[in-house]
């Protein structure tokens, strides 16, 4: 048998636009809805969404088949989270609030077995198909993606540092984080923000990585495409089941 390949490393390396949906509702039926949908890629999150391991694992399952690659967000830059994300079968994760190159490399040492990093070794999980993968351990790096997440001023200011450090294979800007990190909390579309944001995605490209970021309005998600954001998640699961619930129940209560 042998190892999947990494369809969203591979693009994403490449230089093409993969076009995102983040899946904050930890439910395998709407990611195999989504799976389906035409998206490049999913982010099923642990962080922000009430997510834990055995649902993770059924997500995946349910993607299989679909047109999105999953990548799974931790809940926060700790190997032994990572370890067991990898081990039920992921191949892209996505690490929240790393502040430095230190740990980052941390991050990526945590996807790595020895010596290379710190990966504990297992031989039939799922990643490795229960063992049916013989020359796991050899490739599994080739098509193990890792994305780190930029989330404040301070980190930004590091961001060539970041992008210099192998295995970091793109920089998610977190809007979010880094609105509030500038005193502008829940604003994330300030033009400040905006501005921060352009210029960070000018930077990681110039420093030779590639840049993300999740962002919920066409006209600026088309803004941080032109500058070069290259996985670009467009919408959030959660979000748009609420907004469009709203708009049926007012249609119908005018």
């Amino acid at each position: 048998m042998q190892l999947p390949k990494n369809s969203f490393k591979h693009a994403i390396h490449a230089g093409r636009q993969q076009i995102g949906f983040w899946c904050a509702i930890p439910s395998n039926y709407t990611t195999e809805i989504l799976a389906t949908a035409g998206f490049d890629w999913l982010l099923l999150d642990t962080e922000h969404a009430p997510n834990e391991l055995p649902n993770v694992h059924s997500q995946l399952q349910s993607v299989v088949g679909g047109t999105a690659h999953p990548i799974v967000r931790v809940p926060w830059n700790d190997s032994v989270t990572l370890k067991r994300v990898l081990d039920v079968g992921a191949q892209s994760v996505l690490i929240p609030m790393v502040q430095s190159a230190e740990e980052a490399r941390a991050a990526v040492a945590a996807t790595r077995y020895p010596p290379h990093g710190i990966r504990g070794y297992a031989s039939a999980s799922r990643a490795t198909q229960f063992g049916r993968i013989a020359d796991y351990c050899t490739h599994y790096a080739d098509e193990m993606c890792v994305l780190v997440q930029v989330e404040t001023i301070e980190a930004l200011e590091k961001v060539e540092e970041i992008a210099a450090v192998p295995g970091v294979d793109g920089i998610f800007i977190g809007p979010g984080d880094l609105s509030a990190s500038m005193g502008y909390l829940h604003q994330p579309a300030h033009p400040e923000v905006v501005a921060v944001i352009e210029q960070g995605i000018g930077r990681i490209r110039a420093a030779g990585n590639r840049a993300g970021i999740l962002v919920g309005d066409h006209a600026l998600g088309q803004r941080y495409i032109a500058a070069g954001s290259i996985f670009t998640a467009v919408g959030v699961d959660a979000a748009v089941f609420a907004r469009t619930a709203d708009g049926i129940a007012r249609q119908y209560k005018a």
